[in-house]
């Protein structure tokens, strides 16, 4: 397995981060009506849209634009900035949080929007999907230029009411991780000051 390292990102590790266009620690507990096909539906419908806004040749704001709503149509953006921020969410009001959703949906479409050019020729093919407890576990192999292929799984539920995926893990590693990491080293150089962290992540990506 390898090891990521996000001060000198690879095209494999910006996906691996990416996740952030995508993963998650918080795991559905209720068990819900989603198929195996509509799983894999929705990542095959989120690839193609990442793979056209590659390819499309958009770039600064018209590229983060793309992928924020790429972001909004096919993760589960509430969980997963949930997730990132850790125990700091229980202690955060209403309007604190609504506040940092928004932001970190902005720093995420900003951070990958801008490195996402550099899969331009790479594709993914779907190989399948299972059902795991109360979601379901859709399997791709990611194939890029000059690299070797490798797995990557998508967690997938319809939780929230809406079937969006939550989770995001490239050879067994859960990518949220990072993005947990990141967000907490940002946290605590504001000494748990939320609005601080909410004004950073307008200005960071």
């Amino acid at each position: 397995m390898r090891t990521l390292m996000a001060n000198n990102p690879t095209r494999r590790s910006v996906i691996a981060q990416a996740g952030a266009v995508m993963a998650v620690a918080i795991m559905p507990q209720t068990a819900l009506a989603l198929s195996d096909t509509e799983a894999r539906a929705l990542i095959n419908a989120a690839l193609g849209e990442v793979n056209a806004a590659i390819a499309s040749g958009k770039q600064g704001p018209a590229l983060y634009a793309a992928f924020d709503q790429i972001f909004v149509r096919y993760a589960d953006v509430n969980v997963i900035a949930q997730s990132a921020l850790g125990v700091a969410a229980r202690r955060a009001t209403p309007a604190q949080m609504k506040a940092y959703v928004t932001a970190f949906r902005g720093y995420m479409s900003r951070k990958y929007g801008r490195r996402f050019r550099e899969f331009k020729g790479s594709r993914f093919e779907i190989t399948g999907a299972r059902p795991v407890k109360s979601f379901y576990e859709v399997k791709s192999i990611a194939y890029m230029p000059g690299e070797a292929p490798f797995e990557v799984l998508w967690h997938v539920s319809d939780k929230s009411g809406k079937k969006r995926f939550f989770n995001l893990i490239i050879e067994g590693v859960n990518m949220l991780a990072t993005e947990r990491t990141e967000i907490g080293a940002m946290l605590d150089r504001r000494k748990g000051d939320i609005d601080a962290l909410i004004a950073d992540l307008k200005a960071a990506g």
